[in-house]
C-alpha cells in the first residue's frame, strides 16, 4: 500500500516537472520558495508530498491562467486600436485602409475567439486542480476521523 501511494506521488511529481521543468517550486512554511523535487518528496509523508504536488499544480495552472488572461486583454486592445483606425478611414473615405482594417480586425477577432476557449480550458483545469487538492484534503480528514474513531 505505501509503495503505491509513494508510486503516486512519485507520479504526479513527475507531471509537475512535466508541465514546468524550471519552475517546480511551492512555497514553505516561512513564505521562502523550495524546490519541489524527488529528495524533498522522500524526506516527508504522503500526505505532505501529495499537498505539495496538488499546490504546485495549481499554482502552475494560475499562472498559466493569467498568461493567457494578459494574452485576451492584449487582443481586446489590438482590436479597439484596429476600430478606431477603422472609423477613421471611414472617416476620411479611404476605401482601401478600411478594407485593411476590417481584415485585421476579422483575423482578430478570430484569434481571440481561440484565445477565449483557451481560457475557457485553463480555467476548468485551474478549478478541477483546486476540486482535487479539496477532495484529498476531506479524504485525509475522513482517514483520520474514522482511525479516531476505531480506537475509541
Amino acid at each position: 500500500m505505501k509503495k503505491a501511494i509513494f508510486a503516486s506521488a512519485f507520479a504526479a511529481v513527475a507531471a509537475v516537472s512535466i508541465v514546468a521543468p524550471a519552475s517546480a517550486t511551492t512555497v514553505n512554511g516561512t513564505g521562502g520558495m523550495t524546490s519541489v523535487n524527488m529528495q524533498n518528496i522522500q524526506s516527508m509523508d504522503i500526505e505532505t508530498a501529495l499537498m505539495m504536488v496538488q499546490s504546485e499544480r495549481s499554482r502552475l495552472l494560475e499562472q498559466q491562467l493569467q498568461a493567457q488572461l494578459t494574452a485576451v486583454q492584449d487582443r481586446n486592445a489590438q482590436i479597439a486600436l484596429l476600430n478606431s483606425q477603422l472609423a477613421s478611414a471611414k472617416q476620411s473615405g479611404d476605401a482601401e485602409t478600411a478594407a485593411a482594417r476590417q481584415a485585421q480586425i476579422d483575423a482578430a477577432s478570430n484569434s481571440q475567439q481561440m484565445d477565449m476557449l483557451r481560457l475557457q480550458s485553463m480555467s476548468n483545469k485551474r478549478n478541477e486542480a483546486f476540486d482535487v487538492m479539496t477532495n484529498f484534503v476531506k479524504k485525509m480528514q475522513d482517514s483520520r476521523s474514522s482511525i479516531i474513531g476505531n480506537m475509541r
